[in-house]
């Protein structure tokens, strides 16, 4: 008779291969997607690097899987935030302020998921998510185009260009340091936000008035 799984085991499998995901998680945090090597999971971990092969063959499977995890959490946080809205525009201002307040939660994890340089394999991944990013963007230009609360454009060029415009102004190079102040936080979500709004044709009163109605994260 061949072997089968109890609940128990499958369950113990399930905890461990999370465990291993989120010390790789914490070590991309804290030190970038570099710093996450089979080796360095293990010990955090207290588990043996072959374990660590085990659900993971090489590096670049475990980053892939950060990679992943990251990309679900980040877009359903900004669906959930954009579907509570009362309308287009106020959805996609929340979009963009989800977006914005959860990446500087996290700056450095941020960088080490979205755009750090690491290798081509990983790079690819990396642009999968930022595609993704620009989609639910696109998707939310277009309905507010609908209903005339934006003027015409190409929401395909738009959309990367909010995504470039957040990563290089909040968690970025040449983004400015930001101390862990909520309200130097709160402040910095609010002007990333509303350049993004001006960016795409929101007249200022308003884009002030949707960013005044947003709670952060």
């Amino acid at each position: 008779m061949p072997y089968r799984r109890t609940e128990n085991v499958v369950r113990r499998l399930a905890e461990r291969e999370q465990s291993i995901l989120d010390a790789a998680g914490a070590i991309a945090a804290e030190a970038g997607m570099g710093a996450v090597q089979i080796a360095a999971v293990a010990e955090r971990t207290d588990i043996a690097a072959g374990t660590v092969y085990r659900y993971f063959p090489s590096k670049t499977d475990l980053i892939a899987d950060i990679i992943s995890v990251a990309a679900e959490r980040e877009l359903g946080a900004m669906r959930a935030a954009a579907d509570a809205a009362p309308g287009p525009l106020s959805a996609l201002a929340a979009c963009i302020a989800t977006f914005a307040a959860r990446a500087l939660q996290e700056r450095r994890l941020a960088w080490a998921v979205i755009a750090e340089p690491v290798d081509a394999d990983i790079d690819a991944l990396r642009l999968a998510f930022r595609r993704r990013l620009a989609a639910e963007l696109e998707t939310r230009i277009k309905t507010a185009m609908r209903y005339r609360h934006l003027p015409d454009q190409d929401a395909s060029v738009a959309a990367p260009a909010i995504i470039g415009a957040l990563m290089e102004g909040l968690f970025g190079p040449l983004a400015p340091p930001l101390t862990a102040d909520p309200g130097a936080v709160r402040e910095a979500v609010q002007g990333a936000t509303l350049f993004c709004l001006r960016a795409l044709g929101v007249m200022d009163a308003r884009a002030r008035g949707l960013i005044a109605q947003y709670k952060l994260p």
